[in-house]
């Protein structure tokens, strides 16, 4: 049976996330999602006159490939994918996993000369095309939300459709003040971080690159990040979980890192030497995303929460840190998981996951109620 939540959100992502044109080309890339979705998002592009291109992927043929990829085997095939990116305006990738941990027992030394083969790719795309991404609602996402699979699907398209328009005042005070701050102390418990953001520009997330959104971020200039940070949202990076993961700065460098599984936190923070430095600081506010679920497309929106993310930078935000490792790692501030405040140059921005100055408390929850 036809469901019409993928027609709304096949709409959403061609008219307002990509802004999808007359005769533009866009890849739509599908990973273990219904049929049904795909065919709604080449007909959305096809309504608004572009031209669609789709393929569609397999996490588990995925994980095949990866296991024992030669570096020739990736050169042909990154090779092949630059020459059709370089084809494209946009890009649509749509997620779904019926297995979060199918790539753990690829090697780590695997995962980075896949990261590092494929990563002109990624540059493509995300530096020369209109882009979003988006996860889809499965029962193995189910799972990690603690909810039911039809609970979890309706939770999906509620904050997936959400409107973006109605954060944009707010959004826009946001990146000014951030653009105009000098020191960033966040404090909390297991953490005292502190930090410049001079010089940096600020990014609004409101729906137009990954879906849910709702944050605006920006980067810490690249040597001025000092203190601890313990994140109290649950992660998962290469395949693996990872739990209380604390990381201690000296001069903007990770000099510390323990967490469930310390050797492999540092072997990935060992990738290479940007990947022990951070690539991105960033306030979520989502209304509707309210508990971590260990995938980060949603976690990192998480209303009341901030992101550090060691690795890359973004070129938007950018403290010229390069990285094939870019890791959104999340501490939640509302009084529920500890409480919490994050300060520019001395001033309460917001308190307990909830902003303060009048300018910004329409990104508040109690500000955004649904309709």
């Amino acid at each position: 049976m036809h469901d019409p939540r993928f027609d709304k959100l096949a709409r959403l992502l061609v008219e307002y996330s990509t802004r999808l044109k007359r005769k533009e080309t866009v890849l739509i890339e599908t990973f273990d999602v219904p049929e049904e979705m795909t065919v709604a998002l080449i007909q959305a592009a096809r309504n608004v006159g572009a031209i669609p291109f789709a393929q569609l992927q397999s996490g588990r043929v995925t994980r095949e490939l990866a296991l024992e990829a030669t570096e020739r085997q990736l050169d042909l095939s990154a090779m092949h994918e630059l020459a059709r990116m370089k084809k494209m305006n946009a890009y649509i990738a749509v997620r779904g996993s019926n297995n979060i941990t199918e790539m753990s027992d690829v090697a780590p030394e695997q995962m980075k000369l896949v990261a590092k083969k494929m990563r002109a790719v990624t540059d493509q795309r995300v530096k020369k095309t209109k882009w979003v991404v988006l996860r889809w609602p499965t029962s193995s996402m189910a799972q990690l939300a603690s909810m039911s699979t039809e609970a979890f699907e309706d939770f999906y398209f509620d904050v997936c459709t959400l409107d973006y328009r109605r954060l944009q005042p707010g959004m826009k005070a946001l990146k000014a003040l951030m653009e105009k701050t000098n020191r960033v102390e966040i404090t909390g418990p297991g953490t005292d971080l502190r930090f410049s953001m001079k010089g940096i520009d600020a990014v609004i997330c409101g729906g137009d690159r990954n879906i849910p959104d709702g944050e605006v971020f920006s980067c810490p200039v690249r040597d001025s990040v000092e203190g601890h940070v313990t994140f109290n949202a649950p992660s998962i990076y290469q395949g693996t979980g990872f739990d209380g993961i604390r990381l201690e700065f000296r001069d903007g460098k990770i000099v510390e890192a323990t967490s469930n599984e310390s050797e492999k936190l540092n072997k990935i923070l060992n990738s290479d030497p940007g990947a022990r430095y951070i690539g991105e600081f960033s306030l979520g506010f989502n209304p509707y995303i309210l508990a971590p679920m260990r995938d980060i497309l949603f976690d990192e929106k998480i209303a009341g929460s901030f992101h550090f993310t060691p690795g890359q930078a973004y070129e938007e935000a950018d403290n010229g840190n390069r990285s094939q490792v870019h890791w959104d790692l999340v501490n939640i501030q509302r009084p529920e998981y500890g409480g919490g405040e994050v300060r520019f140059d001395g001033k309460v921005i917001r308190r307990d996951g909830e902003f303060v100055p009048k300018e910004l408390r329409s990104l508040n929850r109690a500000h955004f109620a649904k309709r």
